[in-house]
């Protein structure tokens, strides 16, 4: 008999235009042999970052009717995934998804998605990280990029290069107020590599993955980042390790764009990048 597949909720908006979003987790969280099925917070033309003009639908009013349809049909998830919600009313319903199907066996991961490069995206008001910080505190595990971390923890975002210390500190604070395991991207030590820092409360052990830095700034990596890392996690590894999976796929992706010369607004290639994350999943020879 074949084994039930495990499934996540994926909670994110999709945009017909430029990859990011559920249109970055759909297919990436499914190659890795995971049932995906999709709550849009919101619908756009294309991703607003360098698009202008874009259509913007907003499904706040939707979010609740989904879960109770999915509620009355017994469905459970193996994982539920957040990434950008709009407003404080998504934030508050998506709460509400978590009370309805968190279990003690299933895992729930949210990205932060507000801010980078020292800068609140342009649609939040500063109290909206209040709002993410509580519902980071329902998290198991949380993957924040350092501009994020520094909003959920009310302090000054910090440019880089970064010391091991400050990383370590901004690691330990965030699981303080909830999240046993931690992600924290865009870390860097020199101008040379680029990867991401791990935290696990639970053992105390933390872990660094770097690939060299490719310059330029791409559109959709975190969305890449979040999605293999929780594929690879589904899949069995341990945090550090999922999170070298998802280092080594992400940078690949952008390698692949970069020797492209696809324009940057329009996504990375990850779909080319699929079959080595597939190998480092151990699914394929």
């Amino acid at each position: 008999m074949t084994k039930q597949l495990k499934r996540v909720a994926a909670i994110h908006d999709i945009s017909g235009f430029g990859k990011c979003s559920l249109t970055v987790a759909l297919p990436i969280i499914s190659a890795a042999g995971i049932e995906t099925s999709a709550l849009p917070t919101a619908v756009l033309s294309t991703h607003t970052g360098g698009f202008t003009g874009f259509t913007y639908r907003d499904l706040t009013e939707d979010i609740q009717s989904i879960a109770d349809h999915w509620k009355s049909l017994n469905i459970s998830f193996d994982a539920i995934y957040t990434g950008f919600l709009g407003s404080f009313e998504q934030v508050d319903l998506v709460m509400k998804f978590f009370e309805t199907f968190k279990t003690k066996n299933n895992l729930i991961l949210v990205d932060p998605v507000m801010a980078d490069n020292g800068e609140l995206y342009s649609i939040f008001s500063p109290e909206f990280a209040l709002g993410m910080r509580k519902l980071c505190e329902k998290a198991d595990i949380v993957i924040p990029n350092l501009t994020e971390a520094a909003l959920l923890l009310r302090e000054p975002y910090r440019p880089g290069p970064y010391s091991q210390s400050y990383i370590e500190s901004i690691l330990k604070k965030l699981s303080a107020f909830g999240p046993k395991k931690i992600v924290l991207t865009g870390v860097y030590f020199d101008d040379e590599s680029l990867g991401a820092a791990t935290y696990d409360a639970d053992n105390g052990e933390i872990a660094y993955e770097f690939e060299k830095r490719i310059p330029g700034y791409y559109h959709g990596t975190g969305d890449v980042f979040g999605s293999a890392l929780l594929a690879a996690i589904l899949n069995g590894f341990p945090l550090n390790e999922a999170a070298r999976i998802a280092v080594r796929f992400t940078a690949s992706a952008i390698r692949k764009t970069a020797q492209a010369g696809t324009d940057i607004r329009f996504g990375v290639n990850f779909e080319q990048t699929i079959p080595e994350f597939l190998k480092d999943l151990k699914l394929i020879d």
